[in-house]
């Protein structure tokens, strides 16, 4: 059963390809390698021992998409393409629109075409903002901070627009990511983001690993057990695991929009993570206090039991392991995919 995975030589979706092919799909790749690397489908392709299809295109291009579609008979496209960095999107908003809704546009205008009915959908927990009250559920108030969370909570609006409309034969599933870490067990494959990274884990490895010299902690002033940000942060497989629980879910469901936080349901700080990494990799990671980013809120983090209900899904990997795989991909591969 092919499923075409835009973005899929990406953080997530290069481990997204690995668990659906262990699941018994066939993922077909398109990415135009603007924040990912050729090099990461190399070792997707040997990790599993296929030479998966791929496609270098840029899922704006409709011309060049449309191609793809002619080529295979998907059963369901999971859509990873995009830009998510918060506090870029506040420096470059016509970028993320763009990018982020314009793309999406086009992908389920061809999926349409191609009578391709089953998406699913990379959103993220920044459509509820700064949460009126912390773990989130999915019946939490969305009310975005900043251009990637507007752009990601436009797409679910358009998703579920889609689905209203009469005759609708689309069956959607907006998958609300919260924080992504770590790294695939083997060290093959892991975050490895353009030029500074925008993420906390990439940041606090590279400098553990001597590529940057100092992490910068966006405010100490918030509302949290020692002023940092609090985040949930997820295990990137756990987080691939969940998108092939959720296309083995929509595939058995009548056409509708489903809605899912994809999380552990603990918020841990910035200086939390910074301690449990200095313990995994035995790397003291020195850090300055920096002004609060723009967009960016105290907490935080998920209430997943609908996903555990539903879809019989939920993270397994610890906090402890997320940074273990973490420093093992960057002790590795110091310079990330180079």
């Amino acid at each position: 059963m092919d499923i075409l995975v835009t973005g899929g030589a990406g953080y997530i979706g290069s481990h997204a390809v690995i668990e659906l092919h262990k699941a018994g799909f066939n993922p077909v790749i398109v990415d135009n390698f603007s924040n990912s690397k050729e090099e990461a489908l190399r070792r997707v392709n040997e990790l599993c021992s296929k030479e998966f299809t791929f496609y270098r295109t840029d899922v704006r291009d409709a011309v060049a998409l449309s191609e793809v579609f002619a080529k295979h008979q998907f059963a369901a496209a999971i859509h990873f393409a995009g830009l998510k960095a918060v506090g870029e999107s506040c420096e470059q908003p016509l970028n993320y629109y763009q990018n982020n809704v314009a793309g999406t546009m086009v992908l389920l205008e061809l999926m349409a075409q191609h009578a391709v009915h089953n998406f699913i959908f990379s959103s993220s927990a920044t459509v509820y903002g700064d949460p009126d009250s912390v773990p989130i559920n999915e019946a939490a108030a969305t009310r975005t901070t900043n251009p990637y969370g507007a752009s990601k909570l436009m797409v679910e609006d358009i998703s579920r627009d889609l689905c209203l409309a009469p005759n609708n034969a689309f069956k959607v599933c907006l998958l609300r990511y919260f924080n992504p870490i770590g790294a695939h067990h083997s060290g093959r494959i892991g975050e490895d983001p353009n030029g500074i990274p925008n993420n906390l884990l990439p940041y606090v490895s590279q400098v553990a690993v001597g590529k940057l010299k100092r992490l910068q902690v966006f405010g100490d002033d918030y509302d949290t057990v020692d002023g940092t940000g609090v985040r949930d942060y997820i295990h990137v497989v756990d987080l691939a695991k969940g998108h092939v629980r959720a296309l083995q879910y929509i595939l058995e469901k009548p056409a509708d929009c489903y809605t899912f936080n994809l999380g552990t349901g603990n918020g841990y700080s910035v200086l939390e993570v910074v301690k449990a990494f200095e313990q995994a990799s035995g790397k003291t990671v020195p850090y300055d206090i920096a002004l609060r980013r723009a967009g960016d809120i105290a907490a935080c983090f998920a209430d997943a039991s609908l996903a555990k209900a539903e879809l019989n899904w939920q993270a397994e990997y610890s906090i402890e392991r997320m940074v273990s795989d973490a420093w093992r991909w960057q002790s590795k591969n110091p310079n990330g995919y180079e």
